[in-house]
C-alpha cells in the first residue's frame, strides 16, 4: 500500500489538530511514550513534529504532507505545496499575527528608529530578511522564550513576537509599532508527493474534509416542525447557507386538519439562543438542535 507519511504538529496546536481530525472523520491516539501516533486509516502513517522543524521535513521529503503555521513556512523559507489554509490556533479560529514591538515608553515610532538596534524573537530569519530589505541595520538574536519580558526588561530594543489580541503585550507595557504578517496552519505537501497520483489523492482528502470540519466549527443544525399558515414568516426568520429544507410531514393534513412541514437549516451556534424563542412565539414546534461535524 502506498502509504501517506503526515506530519502533526507537536507542542501548542497538537491537541487542536487532533481534535480537528477527529471531526473531519480521523482518530488519532496520541501517546506520551511515542512519536507515532496511531490512526484509523491504514493509508496514513502519522509523526509528531514540531511546527518549527515540520516545513523542512515535508521539503527533504521525510514528510509527504504536514501540518505547520505559515510564520516557519517563512522562517525556513520553505519551498513545499501549500495545499490549503486552516485558520485555527491553540485557542481560537482565528490567525495570529507577527507583530514588532517596543516597550510603551520606547521612542521607537517605526521600524527605521531600530538602525543599530538588538531585536529578540524566535523568527531570526524572517526578522533579518525584514530588516535587510529595508537596507536597516539590526541586530538579531534568537529568543528562546518569555520573549516579551525581554523588551519589557529593557534586555533588547525590541522584538518580534506572535500574538492574538495583544493582551499579553498590553499586560506588559508593550507597544506594537507594525504589523508583519498574519498566519495560520497550513496543509502542506512535498512537490514529489503533490505529483504521486495516489498520495495527492489522499491530502486532498484531507484538505476537503478538515475544511469541512473548520467551516462547521460554531455552526449548528436545526429542524423544528412548522404550520404552513406560518412556513413563509418562519423562513424568513432562519439563517441558512443557502436555502432551508422545507419537506412536508406525513398525512398531518388528513389527521389533524393543519397541514405541517419539516424545516431544517444550519446556522450560527450563537443565534440560537435568540432565535429559538421568535420561532416558539411564531408557531413552530419540535425543535431540534444537534452539532455538526463537517460541512462540505
Amino acid at each position: 500500500m502506498n502509504v501517506l507519511k503526515l506530519g502533526i504538529p507537536k507542542g501548542s496546536l497538537q491537541d487542536t489538530t487532533v481534535d480537528l481530525f477527529r471531526k473531519a472523520g480521523w482518530k488519532i491516539n496520541v501517546s506520551d511514550r511515542s512519536y507515532f501516533p496511531s490512526i484509523d486509516d491504514p493509508g496514513i502513517r502519522c509523526s509528531l513534529v514540531r511546527a518549527q522543524e515540520m516545513a523542512r521535513y515535508v521539503e527533504d521529503g521525510t514528510l509527504d504532507a504536514g501540518l505547520t503555521g505559515k510564520d516557519w513556512i517563512l522562517e525556513n523559507d520553505s519551498q513545499v505545496h501549500v495545499v490549503c489554509d486552516l485558520v485555527y490556533s491553540k485557542a481560537s479560529f482565528r490567525p495570529t499575527r507577527w507583530v514588532l514591538v517596543v516597550p510603551e515608553d520606547s521612542p521607537v515610532r517605526a521600524p527605521q528608529d531600530l538602525q543599530g538596534k538588538r531585536i529578540a524573537t524566535e523568527l531570526v530569519n524572517y526578522t533579518k530578511r525584514f530588516f535587510a530589505a529595508k537596507k536597516i541595520a539590526v541586530d538579531v538574536e534568537f529568543s528562546w522564550g518569555a520573549t516579551e519580558a525581554k523588551a519589557a526588561d529593557g534586555l533588547v530594543d525590541a522584538i518580534v513576537e506572535v500574538t492574538e489580541t495583544g493582551s499579553t503585550l498590553r499586560a506588559n507595557r508593550l507597544r506594537i509599532v507594525q504589523e508583519l504578517f498574519e498566519s495560520n496552519p497550513q496543509l502542506i505537501a512535498n512537490p514529489r508527493a503533490w505529483q504521486e497520483p495516489a498520495k495527492r489523492e489522499k491530502i486532498e482528502q484531507i484538505s476537503m474534509l478538515l475544511q469541512g470540519a473548520l467551516t462547521a466549527e460554531n455552526k449548528v443544525g436545526i429542524k423544528m416542525n412548522v404550520p404552513k399558515e406560518k412556513l413563509q414568516v418562519i423562513i424568513a426568520m432562519i439563517p441558512s447557507l443557502t436555502a432551508p429544507t422545507v419537506s412536508p410531514l406525513f398525512q398531518t393534513g388528513q389527521l389533524h386538519g393543519v397541514e405541517w412541514y419539516a424545516v431544517e437549516s444550519v446556522i450560527s451556534e450563537p443565534e440560537v439562543r435568540e432565535l429559538i424563542p421568535r420561532l416558539i412565539r411564531e408557531g413552530a414546534a419540535g425543535i431540534i438542535e444537534y452539532p455538526l461535524n463537517k460541512i462540505v
